[in-house]
């Protein structure tokens, strides 16, 4: 690595439908993508992927900034990475104990349908990746 690259700083900006949530200086991101974690350092080559539900971590110094994201996509270009996602909370404002709660009223929902089938898979999906972000925040 090059003194010039040791430097090098990314800028994470994280966009909903709503706001601009973040636009930070960082050493390092990590995602959740539809199929596993990516990890993003200054000189990544661009890349578009697709979100899945759980924990985006921008690390910056001793500092680590983590929120649930909610699906959506990322791109990656010329040391900027840009998400894309319907939800972005910050981990300190998810309550594990509620989350759990809706947890267990989401799982004795019935589903008469294909498609409400689908919705509580989707449901359970994004409340069991909140709460391990929430847990995580906690630790």
């Amino acid at each position: 690595m090059s003194e010039g690259s040791a430097t090098r700083q990314l800028r994470c900006v994280v966009v909903t439908p709503e706001t601009t949530v973040l636009d930070q200086e960082a050493q390092f991101v990590a995602l959740p993508l539809y199929d596993g974690e990516l990890g993003v350092a200054p000189l990544r080559q661009p890349l578009v992927g697709r979100l899945g539900y759980g924990e985006l971590r921008i690390c910056h110094g001793k500092q680590t900034l983590r929120y649930y994201v909610d699906g959506g996509f990322v791109e990656v270009a010329q040391d900027v990475v840009s998400v894309l996602t319907a939800r972005a909370i910050p981990a300190q404002e998810l309550d594990a104990q509620e989350i759990r709660q809706q947890l267990q009223t989401t799982y004795q929902r019935k589903a008469h349908s294909p498609d409400q089938l689908e919705q509580k898979h989707q449901a359970l999906q994004r409340l069991q990746a909140q709460l391990r972000v929430a847990q995580r925040a906690t630790s």
